[in-house]
């Protein structure tokens, strides 16, 4: 893996979306799940522990989600209603016993609009929103469970990580903080189709790419996340296996709209934007990447028609930033947290370098902040207002685009700043505000789809962001590694795979 250290086995794990990757979603899980089975498709929503759901047609903030049978956790007690209200309470209800601050920062903000939540009987759960939530399926996928039965034998969530416990293919034998995490599969796993064959698997952090690749060649690890470009053709020729694909996914930098942050002129975001060489960091990536014009590439149905273009036009970001009384003769200073790896970074000090030396073309001089991946997501949650943003005016986060409110809607919504969501920036915009409300209360989809693609195209016209890249996922694996599906997502399903002797 790319982090810094093991995903925290505790449910609402750590490590930012890669440790739901390989922590979150293969020891636990949610109600509802992800299509993870084909490459060719873009993946969908499907039953996960809940067997379906609906939303009342008289009471749009209620839903209710009909929960599967037989389903145990890995200690064996039974999962049921009573067990999903234990978690909901773990990560929203600050007076439970087993309340979780770092699990809390983890999930509350994905589920922004749950009012209450109850037990209708044993098998059923119901959700009340604060208003009619179109997107509650996409945001209830991030919730997985935790065993209550195992917490409780533990005594705390520090002992818990000791014997976790929750529903999913794999259960952890083995957890050594900063060293590895030892999988094996669960013999008792409720999907038959998804039972693993592997004897066990063994993730370690090792969030330097040279490194990375230095284990998969001495034959200490069979596959990699994210290989340094200019160790690519050297692993094809010596019979590694490359594997990547199209997912929603962005690279940017997330800006500062506070008062005092230069890039609260709209200007000076612009002329950012132009000053970026996206073809030649693709060819500096060896090609991993597709330039970005927006939070979701041009191929998305949300992309829309936005007015501005983001291209490499360093003339006319020269003319915008002296429109804004700055230039190669009046620089301007910034700062900006970014981290040396982590989650969906890819390659973050080499682009940083080259944006640096982009922006320094145009009159802007690139100070970096960098940070251990945990500590840079630790800020980003808390909000550039927090102290610990220490006079940075950006941070450099990647982001997964695969539903409207992870990709587009969280990020600006004025009503989510810290410690209410991740609107780090604190932007805050009425027009925005009102498409971020019809998108959540708009339940038919062509409607729904004209709102998302009107709040794109306002992220592109006021270039709300500096957009960079969309990540196509590159792993490299020794060449006994069969069966993986790299999917068109973040996350992926480890249980098809195998290794030949």
């Amino acid at each position: 893996m790319t982090s810094s250290d093991v995903p925290l086995p505790n449910g609402q794990t750590d490590q930012g979306a890669e440790g739901m990757r390989f922590m979150g979603y293969q020891v636990f899980e949610a109600l509802v799940a992800y299509d993870l089975s084909s490459a060719d498709k873009p993946v969908t929503l499907i039953p996960g522990l809940a067997s379906e759901w609906s939303v009342d047609p008289e009471d749009q903030t209620k839903w209710t989600f009909t929960l599967r049978k037989g389903v145990t956790f890995h200690d064996g007690s039974a999962f049921d209603s009573h067990a999903v209200v234990w978690n909901f309470d773990k990560i929203l209800n600050p007076d439970a016993a087993q309340y979780d601050e770092k699990q809390s920062a983890q999930g509350r903000g994905r589920i922004p609009t749950v009012a209450s939540y109850r037990a209708v009987d044993d098998m059923t759960f119901e959700i009340t929103t604060t208003a009619p939530d179109a997107l509650i399926p996409y945001q209830i996928a991030w919730i997985v469970m935790s065993s209550p039965a195992a917490y409780e034998a533990a005594g705390s969530w520090d002992a818990f990580l000791q014997s976790p416990s929750g529903t999913g293919p794999f259960k952890v034998s083995e957890y050594v903080p900063r060293e590895r995490a030892v999988l094996v599969p669960y013999d008792g796993y409720w999907n038959e189709d998804r039972k693993s064959d592997l004897d066990e698997l063994v993730l370690m952090p090792v969030p330097d790419p040279s490194a990375r690749v230095a284990a998969l060649r001495s034959g200490q690890v069979d596959w990699i996340e994210a290989p340094p470009p200019d160790a690519l053709d050297s692993l094809k020729a010596a019979g590694f296996t490359i594997s990547s694909n199209v997912y929603p996914h962005v690279w940017p930098w997330h800006f500062s709209m506070l008062d005092g942050s230069p890039w609260a002129d709209e200007r000076i975001r612009k002329a950012a934007n132009l000053a970026i060489d996206r073809e030649g960091m693709k060819v500096l990536l060896g090609g991993m990447m597709v330039p970005a014009k927006g939070m979701v590439p041009e191929t998305s149905d949300w992309f829309g028609t936005p007015e501005f273009e983001v291209k490499y036009d360093p003339e006319a970001a020269i003319a915008l930033m002296k429109e804004a009384g700055y230039g190669p003769d009046n620089r301007l200073k910034v700062k900006a947290i970014i981290s040396p790896a982590g989650s969906g970074q890819m390659q973050p000090m080499l682009m940083n370098e080259l944006i640096q030396q982009n922006l320094a073309a145009i009159g802007i001089d690139v100070e970096f902040d960098v940070r251990d991946w945990n500590a840079l997501l630790a800020n980003w949650r808390a909000g550039a207002k927090d102290a610990s943003t220490d006079g940075a005016q950006s941070t450099n986060s990647s982001y997964f685009s695969q539903d409207p409110f992870t990709s587009l809607m969280r990020h600006i919504d004025s009503r989510l700043v810290a410690p209410k969501g991740t609107n780090w920036g604190y932007y805050s915009n009425p027009e925005a505000d009102a498409l971020i409300d019809q998108i959540r209360t708009t339940f038919d989809p062509a409607e729904q789809l004209e709102a998302i693609q009107a709040l794109h195209e306002l992220y592109v016209n006021d270039a709300l962001f500096l957009f960079v890249a969309h990540d196509v996922a590159p792993r490299a694996m020794a060449p006994e590694v069969q069966g993986f599906v790299q999917a068109q997502n973040w996350f992926q399903d480890l249980t098809p795979v195998t290794i030949e002797e």
